[in-house]
């Protein structure tokens, strides 16, 4: 739907749209969350970890909340843009919520370590991408982002250091 840029959309419009945000960032949950489930069981537990790895039972809040800001965000530039007009964001958020599950894919369900860890590189690319295009329309939505950014890149840290401990060298 095109909207003409500064003018507020209908309220019950705008609602719906957030739920559609949150509910893209809940299926990228759900099924990186599905792919993930077995790995987190089995194989992940018996990898050689470094001493910075957070516990298991902190991803999921730190997930939880970051998903919910990303989909404020990305509603927050729709909201100014519409979905025309916000193209290039909304396009590059649909590109960085596709590689994160794509991140989960690799690494848990694949359990391609190395290949995850080139993916992993270019999400955080994506996601600083994103938050910049995000905060030339809004700035709390690019601040919003940045939360997602630091964690990715710790993330990106994490990988490469268990992919190091496995026995392989940092490509």
């Amino acid at each position: 739907m095109a909207k003409e840029a500064g003018v507020e959309p209908p309220r019950r419009q705008s609602w719906l749209v957030l739920a559609g945000f949150l509910a893209a960032s809940v299926v990228v949950s759900a099924i990186g969350g599905a792919v993930t489930a077995g790995s987190v069981e089995t194989w992940y537990p018996r990898l050689i970890k470094p001493g910075f790895t957070p516990p298991d039972w902190v991803f999921g809040p730190v997930w939880t909340v970051l998903y919910v800001m990303m989909a404020v965000a990305a509603w927050l530039v729709w909201r100014r843009t519409g979905f025309v007009g916000g193209r290039v964001p909304l396009g590059l958020y649909a590109v960085q919520l596709t590689l994160n599950l794509g991140w989960s894919v690799l690494f848990f369900g694949l359990r391609w370590i190395g290949v995850a860890l080139a993916e992993i590189a270019l999400l955080w690319v994506a996601i600083a991408a994103t938050a910049i295009t995000f905060g030339h329309v809004d700035r709390r939505a690019g601040w919003l982002l940045v939360p997602y950014l630091l964690w990715v890149g710790y993330a990106t840290v994490l990988n490469a250091a268990i992919w190091q401990l496995q026995g392989r060298p940092i490509p």
